[in-house]
């Protein structure tokens, strides 16, 4: 056996549809392309967003939205995160990673009231919220807001 007397099996390969050639061969004539119209037509492409000419979908929507290039994205992290990884004294975003509370020290952390603190911490963000400032002193911690955000909020 030689690779040049291969052959395909019975029924594998179809012999080509052979347009245009005479009325007998049942493809002549418009060589099974109807009548007329944009899709007889030599080169025709239709592209799937295109809606014959009226007013297209992505027109006929109103633009809704907007992005906001200033809006700051915090990490939060609440009281009872910090308190349940049994962090105490200085709490920076550095140590808020070691931890895993937070995925970057690149982007802004802000400390949020759920939980109660029970030893006093000084804490380092860039927000803190009111409940929270309040929860810290009153535990006879401090609360010092970082460059990068604002501060309470």
């Amino acid at each position: 056996m030689k690779p040049g007397k291969l052959k395909s099996p019975a029924g594998a390969v179809k012999s080509r549809k052979r347009l245009g050639c005479g009325v007998g061969s049942g493809c002549g004539k418009t060589s099974g392309k109807g009548h007329k119209g944009q899709k007889s037509r030599s080169g025709a492409k239709i592209r799937p967003w295109f809606e014959g000419g009226q007013m297209p979908l992505q027109r006929r929507l109103p633009k809704v939205g907007f992005n906001n290039p200033q809006k700051v994205v915090y990490q939060v992290v609440n009281l009872d995160d910090i308190a349940s990884r049994g962090l105490s004294g200085e709490v920076t975003p550095e140590h808020l990673k070691q931890v895993g509370l937070i995925r970057s020290i690149r982007r802004p952390v802000k400390i949020l009231g759920r939980g109660e603190v029970s030893d006093a911490m000084q804490v380092q963000a860039h927000a803190v919220s009111r409940s929270a400032r309040g929860k810290i002193e009153a535990a006879g911690g401090s609360v010092s807001v970082m460059d990068g955000g604002s501060g309470a909020g």
